[in-house]
């Protein structure tokens, strides 16, 4: 069973099937702590930084769909890169 798609009407009427809850189950990483109060707790850690060219995707049509200007989803997608993603996965991407 596929995600449903996420309908945006008005401006064509785009729609874009949201793989991102799919992206971040997929890279989660089970993590288990040990404290005195509660025991052992287990818990997903999920790492956004893998998703960032569907989160990327879901703002361009997101941006279509509110009448951005080119100069607004700019600022958007790299406000993520410097601060959601931090700085260090920019300079990741950019060597590999």
């Amino acid at each position: 069973m596929g995600d449903p798609p996420v309908r945006f009407g008005g401006r064509g009427g785009e729609s874009l099937s949201c793989p991102y809850p799919n992206n971040l189950m997929r890279h989660k990483q089970r993590k288990e702590c040990q404290y005195k109060a509660t025991g052992k707790v287990i818990y997903d850690e999920f790492c956004p930084t893998y998703s960032k060219p569907i989160i990327d995707e879901i703002d361009r049509v997101l941006a279509r769909h509110y009448g951005f200007t080119d100069e607004e989803l700019d600022f958007i997608i790299n406000y993520d890169i410097k601060y959601r993603m931090g700085r260090d996965a920019l300079e990741n991407d950019e060597s590999s």
